[in-house]
């Protein structure tokens, strides 16, 4: 399997209620993980029990990972009802040369190789209760995960990210950062200077409202080294 790299970036003072899980499985294995708790509704509780969760479960399949969710979901909805211990959750796990993605909820994971990206689930600049509703500990059942499996190719590059970045930035703008990037930690810190300039001066581009959202905000980047 191929050998990869990566880097973070993580400013939690809005809410306090972003987290991430890099978790190494072995044999160049890994799984990558971001949660976007929900303001108002136990978010920073929420997104650290999917953290603790899916550290602490035995990892060899995607389904163990829909397995560990889907505990975590049914405790969250008997203490919350769908209305308290609600998260988002975007998990790229890396197996056998395949990438598989499991999410739920708006944010975004994004799979760019040359001039090529796709966005594989979540959203870019949507608005708050799509993300809701599709949380973990939304529903009584979890019916709502958004899944997708992609061969990696050489020269590969991950983006898995929360609103607090993907609102005050255009996913042109994250992919031009990210496929100029000479390295997963050049990406990271290029585009949390992109929005941290934002944040003072203005410039949230015209089709994102023109305004500055407050938000925690965490991002990961995996690059997967080019051929030869």
């Amino acid at each position: 399997m191929l050998s990869s790299t990566v880097a973070t970036f993580q400013d939690n003072s809005s809410h306090g209620e972003d987290n991430f899980l890099l978790r190494d499985l072995g044999d160049n294995s890994f799984m990558d993980c971001v949660m976007d708790g929900v303001t108002g509704h136990g978010g920073e509780e929420a997104s650290q029990s999917v953290v603790d969760a899916l550290s602490a479960a035995t990892i060899n399949s995607p389904e163990d990972i829909v397995a560990a969710l889907e505990a975590v979901n049914q405790e969250f909805y008997e203490v919350g009802g769908g209305r308290f211990l609600l998260t988002t959750v975007s998990i790229v796990l890396y197996q056998d040369d395949k990438l598989h993605v499991i999410s739920a909820g708006d944010s975004p994971v994004f799979h760019i190789i040359g001039d090529s990206i796709r966005q594989i689930s979540g959203r870019m600049g949507g608005f708050l209760h799509v993300g809701v509703a599709k949380a973990i500990g939304a529903n009584e059942t979890l019916t709502n995960l958004a899944r997708a499996e992609l061969a990696v190719e050489p020269g590969t590059r991950l983006v898995l990210a929360t609103d607090g970045v993907t609102d005050n930035m255009l996913v042109e703008e994250l992919s031009d950062i990210v496929r100029a990037a000479p390295s997963a930690s050049d990406a990271a810190e290029k585009t949390n200077e992109v929005v941290e300039s934002r944040l003072g001066q203005g410039g949230v581009p015209e089709q994102l409202g023109r305004r500055f959202r407050h938000d925690d905000r965490t991002a990961i980047f995996r690059f997967f080294p080019p051929a030869g």
